[in-house]
């Protein structure tokens, strides 16, 4: 059984930086994109990052050059580092995986966190 666990949100004033880890479990996801999403309230999720195997990124237009994707293909582990941060950042960022690079990048995925919350202060 597949298990995605985020951690590492909390609460930063604007222009601080956060680092988000999301571990992995249940199977091996060396054949597997690795995405992190978000959902303000009242808004729809949207993805944030998406980073494949080889360590190749996309990123959101509203966070380039802010936030840096990563993984640890041995310890199945993905990161976002969150630099510069704003208060439209503040959302529940959320993990998930697939096999599937455009689904992802469509929000659509079988697996997902549990979500973890970041708050912006301004």
């Amino acid at each position: 059984q597949v298990q995605l666990v985020e951690s590492g949100g909390g609460f930063v004033q604007a222009g601080g930086s956060l680092r988000l880890s999301c571990a992995a479990s249940g199977r091996t996801f060396g054949t597997y994109y690795m995405g992190w999403f978000r959902q303000a309230p009242g808004k729809e999720r949207e993805i944030v990052a998406v980073t494949g195997w080889s360590g190749g990124t996309y990123y959101a237009d509203s966070v380039k050059g802010r936030f840096t994707t990563s993984r640890d293909n041995a310890r199945n582990t993905v990161t976002l580092q969150m630099n510069s941060l704003r208060p439209e950042d503040t959302a529940v960022y959320y993990c998930a995986v697939s096999q599937a690079y455009a689904s992802l990048l469509r929000g659509r995925s079988d697996y997902w966190g549990q979500g973890t919350q970041v708050t912006v202060s301004s």
